[in-house]
């Protein structure tokens, strides 16, 4: 039991997923990408900060001034210290300096409510000589800050803390991202664009491919019918050189009458040429072929007779049942002419260039298309000319044009 098998979808509806698909890559890879950016920027940001306020606080407490003043007394101390920790905090672009002293009594802060107060986070392991960096809410909110002990003579008599609010980390993090975005944009676009190219590249290169599938298959089932054909006129040969041979010469006409029935009474010289044209009206009796010849007896050779043939062929399935097909051949001192010319629908002015080409016909069965690409090679091998036309009658007329030696002597 045979399955069918499913039918594929459009070339064109393919490739569109195909586009999508590329698409949402490019969408896929572009995010991922800015989605590392963003954490390494928040990383490298957030390290930034760290190490600004750690240098920064370990470079105050390092001060004479500091170490001296926080021994003061605290309103003298804080006048001493205050308009230091303002200028240091405004230079290093940090939010905050304060300075305590080793009871964790702030002596400066930016807001001068607090000074004088204690600090509102613990203060302990860092009046105990430790250094802490990290972020912690205070009373101006939360913030990345390095508290590191101030030391006088070896001991610890205060701190210095120093730092950044969360906020502003977070200010500089939108900056960046912000400065990012349209590169990331640019990239999406720019992205699917060359996709879009890269697919039109490949349906072009489809589309060719199937153009030339479609090209080999034609030949294929041309030559098919064409071995075919072959084979039964071989079969054919055969029977009629049997019966020549055993002598059978009436019934070897009657068996070739039969194959190709003769109509006489054509006025032609040339024999070869009034046999075919004989033959031709009598293969279709519906059809008037009205034949005209200017060529001296013997000068018509194969090459004219297959242009012959296949034109008048042509012609009178064009034509249909009671139609009319003019031919005329003609021989000149240089050329010999070949016109057919028949009363059927004629041919299109944009189809007269591809009526040529093998395989294309307008009757579906295999094994069309031949005859047309022969007259086509004939007259090209021979340096002469093919022409279509309109006929008098409103159908197809084909004029072919060859050299002409004349008859052979």
């Amino acid at each position: 039991m045979s399955t069918a098998r499913p039918e594929r979808p459009p070339v064109r509806v393919r490739l569109a997923v195909l586009l999508a698909l590329q698409s949402v890559v490019v969408l896929v890879c572009v995010l991922a990408t800015t989605v590392v950016a963003m954490s390494v920027q928040e990383r490298s940001i957030r390290a930034a900060t760290e190490e600004r306020v750690l240098d920064v606080a370990r470079s105050l407490v390092e001060l004479d001034q500091v170490q001296n003043a926080v021994l003061l007394d605290t309103d003298l101390a804080t006048a001493d210290l205050q308009p230091l920790a303002d200028v240091v905090a405004a230079a290093s672009g940090v939010d905050y300096v304060v300075v305590t002293d080793a009871r964790g009594i702030r002596l400066t802060h930016p807001n001068p409510a607090e000074r004088g107060r204690t600090v509102s986070t613990d203060a302990t392991a860092v009046l105990a000589g430790e250094t802490f960096l990290g972020t912690e809410t205070g009373t101006i909110g939360p913030s990345l800050r390095a508290k590191v002990p101030v030391r006088a003579g070896g001991d610890v008599v205060g701190t210095a803390s120093v730092g950044v609010l969360e906020t502003e980390i977070s200010r500089s993090f939108d900056e960046a991202v912000g400065g990012m975005l349209p590169w990331v944009a640019g990239s999406i676009v720019l992205g699917v664009v060359l996709s879009g190219l890269l697919t039109a590249a490949l349906r072009r290169r489809v589309r060719r491919l199937e153009a030339d599938a479609r090209e080999m298959e034609t030949q294929r089932r041309i030559a098919g019918a064409l071995r075919d054909q072959t084979h039964e006129f071989h079969t054919r040969l055969h029977v009629i050189r049997g019966l020549v041979a055993e002598g059978e010469t009436g019934e070897a006409m009657t068996y070739i009458g039969r194959l190709a029935p003769v109509a006489s009474g054509l006025s032609i010289d040339d024999p070869a040429l009034r046999s075919l044209l004989e033959g031709l009206s009598a293969e279709h009796p519906g059809v008037r072929v009205d034949p005209a010849s200017l060529v001296p007896r013997g000068g018509i050779d194969d090459d004219v007779l297959t242009v012959v043939g296949n034109l008048v062929r042509n012609a009178v399935e064009a034509a249909g049942a009671d139609g009319r097909v003019e031919v005329l051949v003609l021989a000149g001192d240089e050329r010999l002419t070949v016109d057919v010319a028949d009363d059927g629908p004629g041919v299109a002015p944009a189809d007269r260039a591809r009526i040529f080409d093998r395989g294309v016909s307008s009757k579906a069965a295999a094994g069309r298309g031949v005859g047309l690409d022969l007259v086509r090679r004939i007259a090209g091998a021979r340096g002469g000319s093919v022409t279509v036309g309109r006929s008098a009658a409103g159908g197809a007329r084909f004029t072919v044009e060859l050299p002409y030696a004349g008859v052979p002597s």
